[in-house]
């Protein structure tokens, strides 16, 4: 039996000692020292370095379908999101089907981006980009209160400020515990909530019956899909409620559908709100929530390595993925979209198949690309009926608020720790401008933004009072008495 030394490959042979085989004495001394020659060994390490999944490529015969199902895992957010913000802005038809092109064309791209990846940009992981629904709140906020142009300005701040803080991601993503996210994410859903009430009521907040009855019955029609389908479709309840709200509202004349005139292939609009405005107080909500996004993008990288057997490398990939959401929603800004970010959503998807490649979701980038240049697509999506959109937006934003719930169950609300108080008074400073509107009417104006701000008021409540009382909560759980160490054990 011949022993082998562990030589790392390209590495020189072990030197041989001069002895009969090099005086040449005998054959057979030769033979016995060719062993110890370093060529074998290498040759026998080398098939154990296998292709990792996540890089292994994908037959166009399944390729297509597979990436298909990504599509469909996630359209139901770009096209919600994309009506949300046409009715609440009173955008016209031809303008919603150009925005809608918009957000599929940078879904597409940025899938494409966080797939393949280029240079130090996109994590190379099978992940895909949505508007983000938090963000997009926000941006709705904006617009409403300063301009459509101010909200634009905003959103090329909150991408720029991303790009610049992450070599200090380390530290940033501290400032943002579960409970100042929890905090964050359900105040953002229940300000929506009230948001997508005004689609169904109207403006003075007054709803005629029959769009409240057709918004019930949308948010009836996801549930049951939600309810009753599984797999892929179930992922896909939004849009199916919104296809069936659609056809009742044209069946009963409870609403009319009128899809923007138009018809080829075609780009979207260039600044369709005007020059953007920069102003940092205006914008200050959608800047706090670019730093909170980083703990978010924290943990669906690892997630998503772990789910296609790469060992999580946070240090490296998760900038990777920021800096590809932050390029992606600076190129959004400039054709009117809210921030964009990397979604989990298809990772169930991953789990499901099997299929871990990263160029799937690189296939589904393509097929997200097409249906943005196909116009008569964004055209006869743009007819759905206002009420429609209300109701299926509900639906998104209620789920939103309960993800933020889910999230404030991960930190410690105990009562003996700081951290039930530090959630209470939060949520109410984050509260008090939804329940009181002219509660700093009487402030001055960068005041009101700041405090008038419920998802403003309510993050940086968390994160001051976090960073207060963690020293008296580390003094607790470390048995010291009025910052004196405790005694030796």
């Amino acid at each position: 039996m011949t022993t082998t030394r562990d030589t790392e490959p390209g590495s020189a042979p072990p030197p041989r000692s001069v002895g009969a085989a090099e005086t040449g004495d005998s054959a057979e001394a030769v033979k016995a020292t060719e062993p110890v020659k370093a060529t074998e060994p290498v040759k026998a390490t080398e098939p154990v370095k296998a292709t990792e999944p996540v890089e292994a490529p994908v037959p166009l015969r399944r390729l297509v379908p597979l990436a298909a199902q990504h599509v469909l895992a996630m359209i139901a957010a770009p096209v919600s999101t994309v009506f949300l913000v046409a009715g609440t802005l009173k955008m016209p038809p031809g303008a919603t089907a150009s925005l809608l092109s918009a957000v599929l064309l940078l879904c597409g791209g940025g899938a494409l981006l966080q797939s393949l990846g280029v240079w130090r940009i996109g994590g190379r992981l099978p992940f895909v980009m949505l508007p983000g629904g938090a963000a997009t709140a926000l941006f709705l906020q904006i617009a409403q209160e300063h301009g459509a142009p101010t909200a634009t300005g905003a959103v090329l701040l909150a991408a720029a400020l991303l790009l610049s803080v992450l070599p200090l991601y380390a530290r940033v993503v501290r400032l943002f515990p579960p409970l100042v996210m929890g905090v964050t994410v359900l105040l953002i859903g229940i300000a929506m909530i009230r948001v997508a009430a005004r689609l169904v009521t109207g403006p003075d907040g007054t709803g005629e019956p029959r769009a409240v009855l057709l918004a019930a019955l949308t948010v009836a029609a996801t549930v049951a899909a939600y309810v009753f389908l599984r797999g892929v479709w179930r992922q896909t309840s939004v849009l199916i409620g919104m296809a069936t709200g659609t056809v009742v509202a044209v069946t009963t004349g409870l609403g009319a559908f009128a899809p923007a005139v138009g018809s080829g292939f075609a780009l979207p609009d260039l600044l369709p709100f005007g020059s953007p405005r920069f102003d940092l107080v205006a914008a200050l909500p959608l800047l706090v929530f670019s730093l909170t996004t980083l703990a978010e993008i924290t943990g669906q990288t690892v997630l998503n390595s772990e789910t296609v057997g790469r060992t999580p490398a946070p240090e490296r990939d998760v900038p990777r993925v920021a800096r590809a959401d932050a390029l992606v929603s600076m190129v959004g800004g400039l054709f009117g979209t809210s921030l964009m970010v990397t979604s989990a959503e298809n990772i169930g998807i991953g789990r499901l198949t099997g299929v871990r490649s990263r160029f799937v979701t690189a296939g589904a980038g393509v097929l997200l690309v097409g249906l943005g240049l196909a116009t008569p697509v964004s055209r006869a999506l743009a007819g759905i009926p206002e009420a429609v959109v209300g109701g299926s937006a509900l639906v998104v934003y209620a789920v939103i608020a309960v993800m933020g719930v889910e999230m404030l169950r991960r930190a410690d609300l105990s009562g003996t720790g700081p951290g039930s108080l530090t959630a209470a008074l939060a949520l109410t400073a984050g509260l008090l401008p939804l329940l009181s509107p002219d509660l700093y009417a009487g402030f001055p104006a960068w005041a009101r933004t700041i405090l008038g701000s419920g998802v403003v008021a309510g993050t940086l409540t968390a994160v001051v009072l976090t960073a207060l009382l963690r020293p008296v909560r580390g003094d607790r759980e470390h048995g010291t008495d009025e910052g004196r160490p405790a005694p030796p054990s």
